[in-house]
């Protein structure tokens, strides 16, 4: 089985390394900025193509290798009818989510901020829409209660290859039964930027602190400002004390020994901060 591969990431590195063990790799599409899979093509003295595929140059490399299939993993762009309908068989995407659920970008962080219970990744045909062709298979990954975003990404990295493989085996004996994705009950996020991170401390206080933990570090953070100063917040626990239901959401109602903020429905603590700060009782988040 002859291989194109689309992939983009450490994940996609991770990924790309174990195929190279087991399969035939004819060529790489990556991006400019994935510099550990441009090193890995070139140390295993695998073609590669780095940048946007959607100005021709790709196909324009791409056809020039006889292949069976194309499999995308964690690939920055969406490609054009030309690159998908090279390989002989088919091309497939490695998509982080329970398709039709959660299409586009960073669903695993969407997913526990929307307190999913379980995620996923799912196999599936790659076609010019965005997240859309029919479903191979899936395998489903539970959400505990404090996983974060990063946790869920490594839960992710280690079934990744598991998928490939499982894919593949059916392909080769036959054993393909495509399902047609259920557009009513599609939905789709787009890309997240640091700033999108900002708490409204008028949410319910399970909604906080799933977004907290969705966004924790190493990624960029749930965070809310002290005047002028940005708090970057990367762990709340829900908290006991009681609070007056006058009192703004977003105030500091205790800080000794841990700092507690009051919201709609409870109190959170401020558990894990990445910078000190200085809190009295009364001063407020926003």
């Amino acid at each position: 089985m002859k291989l194109g591969i689309l992939t983009s990431g450490d994940i996609g590195k991770d990924t790309l390394e174990k195929i190279i063990l087991d399969y035939k790799i004819c060529f790489v599409l990556t991006d400019s900025n994935s510099l550990s899979i441009i090193e890995l093509c070139t140390n295993y003295k695998i073609p590669f193509f780095k940048g946007n595929p959607r100005d021709g140059s790709a196909y324009e490399f791409v056809k020039n290798y006889n292949i069976d299939l194309i499999i995308s993993i964690n690939y920055l762009f969406l490609i054009k009818s030309d690159i998908i309908n090279h390989p002989k068989i088919l091309s497939f995407n490695i998509h982080g989510s329970l398709l039709p659920k959660y299409r586009g970008r960073t669903p695993h962080v969407w997913s526990i901020i929307n307190n999913e219970k379980n995620t996923g990744i799912t196999a599936h045909i790659i076609d010019t829409g965005c997240d859309t062709g029919d479903i191979i298979t899936k395998i489903i990954i539970p959400i505990n209660q404090n996983d974060t975003g990063f946790d869920i990404l490594n839960k992710y990295r280690s079934e990744y290859y598991n998928l490939v493989k499982d894919v593949i085996k059916k392909i080769e004996s036959g054993k393909l039964n495509l399902i047609k994705q259920d557009e009513k009950l599609s939905t789709y996020f787009g890309k997240r930027t640091p700033q999108d991170g900002k708490i409204n401390w008028n949410w319910q206080k399970q909604r906080i602190k799933n977004w907290v933990r969705a966004l924790a570090y190493p990624y960029p953070g749930a965070f809310s400002y002290f005047g002028n100063k940005k708090i970057i917040i990367d762990e709340v626990v829900f908290s006991k004390i009681g609070f007056k239901y006058d009192v703004p959401n977003g105030t500091i109602i205790a800080n000794e020994p841990n700092i507690i903020v009051k919201t709609p429905n409870g109190t959170l603590e401020l558990k894990k901060l990445r910078e000190s700060v200085t809190f009295n009782v009364g001063d407020k988040l926003i």
